[in-house]
């Protein structure tokens, strides 16, 4: 036991349990949201365990059983950003580093999704090597309907997705449940929930692996796991329209294009997109299309410079009122039409912020 923050009521629980290095986000109540504290308590450690020769790879997982990390501790962001408190970028900043390490960590890294993945749960997990998906997992990116963008790294893995499936999930923030996870390239492993504390055993007993050795396990256990294997993806029947429908040069030709196309899958995703931020509707596009060739360390920059918009803009608030605390689910968004959200608007959300910008 190496927690920084010792006894069972630590936020977070890290671990030596053989060889390996064990991260368990430990907020059940609060469905394992991430804070600024939790952040600074994993970012050291994966550092430490990157040079400790004893650990050969790290685990990540959340406690309680129904969710790894339904996302950000955005409330707490937000009563930051209106009272002028630095954690508005700290937060983001630090946020954000930890997902470069672990996109960029050297040894295996296992993230067991089981359960509600979100947000900045998504980026605790999906720039890492292996992600673990199971009958419970449930992955979405829902910020436009807070007025935020798909951060944590979206801007990366979310156009390198099968096809316009990345543009797709960003602007609806549909949830893909399951196998579907896996099916969608978002996860790279399907394993049935309950295998995984076995499937952890047998990673832990594993001397110094390489990729390949832990590919190996996770795949063996994949194919002992044929759970809801006969079901066809979810998205499987729509993905010529969305590919279709979502090929546009703005969010206003994918809206003309879902109306005139007129099936009844075309116009739940046209009302979906009309609930959403605009504003953030618009960020999203073009974040995505510039993230689409881009390394991971230059969208984690964008996205700081995107953030740090959306902290001094209106909607962010405004979603997060609607949404997470008088949960009326009736944003007024300002501007409230896609038409209105100018170009040199958005120029001014990109730009550098000079000797503020994210450094990684």
């Amino acid at each position: 036991q190496m927690s920084s923050q010792a006894g069972p009521e630590a936020e977070v629980l890290l671990e030596r349990v053989g060889n390996a290095g064990v991260i368990t986000l430990n907020r059940p109540k609060a469905l394992n949201a991430l804070n600024l504290s939790m952040i600074r308590c994993v970012y050291p450690q994966l550092k430490a365990w990157e040079k400790d020769r004893d650990t050969g790879m790290v685990i990540i997982k959340g406690a309680g059983g129904k969710a790894f990390c339904a996302g950000g501790d955005i409330r707490a962001v937000t009563e930051a950003g209106k009272s002028g408190d630095s954690l508005a970028q700290d937060f983001f900043r630090e946020e954000y580093i930890l997902n470069n390490a672990i996109g960029t960590y050297p040894k295996p890294y296992v993230a067991l999704i089981d359960g509600i993945t979100m947000g900045g749960g998504v980026g605790l997990s999906v720039h890492g090597r292996f992600r673990v998906a199971t009958e419970k997992t449930v992955f979405a990116m829902p910020e436009t309907a807070i007025g935020l963008f798909p951060d944590v790294g979206g801007g990366y893995f979310l156009p390198r997705l099968q096809g316009k499936l990345g543009l797709f999930l960003a602007l609806t923030g549909f949830r893909l449940k399951g196998r579907d996870v896996q099916r969608a390239g978002v996860a790279s492993h399907f394993v049935e929930s309950q295998k995984l504390p076995a499937l952890e055993n047998d990673l832990v007993v594993l001397k110094s692996p390489s990729a390949e050795d832990v590919a190996g396990v996770l795949s063996s256990y994949q194919t002992q796991s044929s759970l809801d294997e006969e079901k066809p993806f979810v998205l499987s029947e729509h993905m010529d329209k969305i590919n279709r429908l979502f090929e546009a040069s703005s969010v206003e030709e994918i809206k003309l294009k879902l109306k005139q196309d007129g099936s009844s899958f075309a116009l739940k995703q046209l009302e979906t997109l009309s609930k959403m931020s605009p504003t953030s509707l618009k960020m999203t596009f073009r974040q995505l299309q510039a993230g689409a060739t881009m390394t991971l360390q230059d969208v984690l920059v964008m996205e700081y410079r995107l953030c740090q918009a959306c902290m001094v803009g209106r909607d962010f608030y405004e979603g997060v009122r609607a949404v997470l605390i008088d949960k009326d689910q009736n944003p007024k968004w300002k501007p409230s039409v896609l038409e209105e959200v100018t170009d040199e608007f958005l120029d001014g959300c990109f730009k550098s912020l000079g000797d503020h910008d994210l450094r990684l």
